[in-house]
């Protein structure tokens, strides 16, 4: 395996908002946000620019921060995980307002930038937000002889598709899990029984791609709704999870009340089914937030299950209507019913069955398109 830089998805606009105002980037821990970053900085270093770079967690950085004693002179400056302290927006605000015209100013977090904002927004109208989520397809098709396969051995975070050891990717979830449950999440939540949560945590993999309840978590757990509730959103404001939604209109009877979760780290999954449903669903919030960062394009993905029992794993939606109806399966035989019934309601919206194996790619004469993983998903991002 090369150790060659990949460049990522985000790099080419990332570079281009830096011109004009400064650029969040949150996602996962250990996603790759400090490497695109310093790879943009290192890039404007090669035209004459200095590179300045502050961590949080870093006890020396961390007092320069909290005393606002930012390097002088013009550069392009990163401030790593500076969204652990309560005062983040003001001092970034301050930076920016005094030497926009001399600093190009990245913020990275592996917390939501948008969630912990502490308050209402003082910075509106001065950066673009980005997500940046683990390697998908795109990303990697030319680093490997079958990429795919390997995500799905390996996962898609940087450091362990590119090691290619399953033993050490092993070894690093054991303690990527401890370093957000007891580094992150403490720096960030006022949580009592984390030993609790890290019992959730472990729960939830069991749980991918079935509607979720809240209930039975809270009569698990033996805890309020309210507290179950509320772990759920830490869990994904940490981007260890995401949530997606039910759609669905009256005319079609749609269920609208449990979510269904999905994992950044689609190798907590066992059962290869759903695993490879996680990674679909990673490659398809991946491109719906690109539509909604860069774009400009509010993009959700969602999925549909009616009181028949009827069900379609993903529907990506724009202007509150479906543009693409996606299904998962690990072989292409026949479209899955609830599929048909969806497009018979939805004639011109997409309709694809995406399987992991075969390379098929045809269309029914109902228009539902089966169609190759290692194809589909090469037109994403």
């Amino acid at each position: 395996m090369s150790d060659k830089y990949i460049h990522r998805y985000l790099e080419k606009p990332v570079k281009e908002d830096l011109q004009k105002k400064m650029v969040f980037i949150s996602g996962p821990r250990q996603s790759g946000k400090t490497t695109l970053a310093k790879e943009i900085a290192d890039s404007e270093v090669k035209k004459g620019m200095k590179n300045y770079y502050l961590t949080w967690d870093s006890a020396e950085d961390r007092e320069k921060i909290i005393r606002e004693r930012f390097p002088s002179g013009k550069g392009i400056i990163i401030l790593d995980e500076i969204h652990k302290y309560s005062r983040w927006r003001q001092v970034v605000k301050g930076l920016f307002d005094t030497r926009k015209d001399e600093l190009q100013i990245m913020v990275t977090g592996s917390g939501k930038l948008d969630y912990y904002r502490r308050g209402g927004d003082s910075l509106q109208g001065r950066y673009n937000f980005y997500r940046l989520y683990p390697f998908t397809l795109p990303e990697i098709i030319n680093i490997d002889e079958n990429p795919l396969s390997r995500l799905m051995q390996m996962g898609g975070f940087p450091e362990l598709f590119l090691a290619g050891s399953e033993r050490e990717a092993r070894r690093w979830r054991m303690q990527y899990r401890t370093r957000i449950l007891y580094d992150d999440l403490t720096s960030l939540e006022n949580v009592k029984d984390v030993g609790l949560l890290e019992l959730l945590s472990n729960r939830l993999p069991d749980l991918t791609g079935s509607p979720l309840s809240i209930n039975a978590i809270r009569e698990d757990l033996q805890v309020s709704h309210k507290t179950a509730a509320r772990w759920l959103d830490i869990l994904e404001n940490l981007y260890m999870i995401f949530r997606i939604y039910p759609f669905g209109k009256p005319e079609i009877r749609a269920v609208k009340k449990e979510a269904k979760h999905y994992h950044f780290d689609w190798m907590l999954i066992e059962d290869e089914a759903i695993r490879f449903e996680n990674l679909v669903a990673v490659h398809l919030l991946k491109w719906a937030h690109f539509q909604e960062d860069y774009e400009g394009i509010k993009t959700e993905l969602r999925f549909f299950r009616n009181r028949e029992g009827k069900e379609v794993d993903f529907v990506l939606i724009q202007k509150k209507s479906p543009i693409m109806f996606v299904e998962s399966k690990l072989r292409n035989r026949k479209p899955e019913p609830a599929l048909r019934y969806l497009k018979k309601r939805f004639p011109d919206t997409k309709a694809v069955q995406v399987s992991l194996y075969g390379d098929d790619d045809v269309t029914t004469k109902d228009g539902i398109r089966l169609v190759s993983a290692n194809k589909f998903l090469l037109e994403l991002i």
